[in-house]
């Protein structure tokens, strides 16, 4: 299967993951992955985004970040490993290719160096990033959270329009839609946003 080849380069790894891997193509705003779901493979983005949610069992969401191309899941990976179901939901930001690693392989690939540095360097930079988000909800007012969240939707999307409802982000910001409404009319005031019919620019 091909692959990425800025990420490995090692030719009995790379001959392994044309072996043993697929790609999946998942539309925009598709779900790859859900709570509860058997981990039955650690997805690599090749191209695209996807969005990294967790989820209580009311429903009820929080982003905590984004995968892009050369990127995979720590928390999927941590899955596999402890043989527990999913506790994060993964939805393509943008039409995205993922390569699917059988679960399996993961624990047998350590034996390549470059794949144990690829597996060890996710979960330090997923780590570093969820530190971010607890940061951010424990010390930070909402307008930060907001803006925040905003800024990496915005990064993912690689554009300052955001189509958008402030329903969705208060959904995926675990609040109330009337709080974002009045933060983003603040926002606007404040010249940090130009809001529109279900689109929010960053200025």
């Amino acid at each position: 299967m091909e692959m990425n080849n800025t990420i490995f380069t090692d030719p009995a790894l790379l001959a392994e993951i044309s072996r043993y891997t697929r790609v999946k193509h998942i539309p925009k705003d598709s779900v790859l992955m859900s709570p509860g779901d058997k981990v039955v493979f650690v997805p690599i983005v090749q191209s695209g985004v996807l969005r990294i949610l967790r989820q209580n069992p009311d429903g009820k969401e929080i982003f905590l970040y984004h995968l892009y191309p050369g990127q995979t899941c720590a928390l999927a990976i941590n899955c596999c490993q402890s043989q527990k179901k999913s506790s994060v939901k993964a939805v393509a930001e943008d039409d995205t290719d993922v390569l699917l690693v059988p679960v399996d392989m993961v624990e047998q690939w350590m034996k390549y160096p470059e794949w144990k540095t690829f597996i060890n360097s996710t979960y330090s930079n997923r780590f570093s990033e969820l530190i971010e988000v607890i940061d951010l909800v424990a010390f930070n007012n909402m307008d930060k959270q907001v803006l925040h969240y905003l800024n990496e939707r915005a990064k993912a999307a690689n554009s300052s329009t955001l189509f958008i409802t402030h329903q969705q982000i208060a959904d995926e910001l675990h609040t109330h839609r009337e709080a974002i409404s009045r933060l983003l009319r603040t926002m606007e005031d404040k010249d940090i946003v130009k809001l529109g019919r279900n689109t929010i620019e960053i200025l």
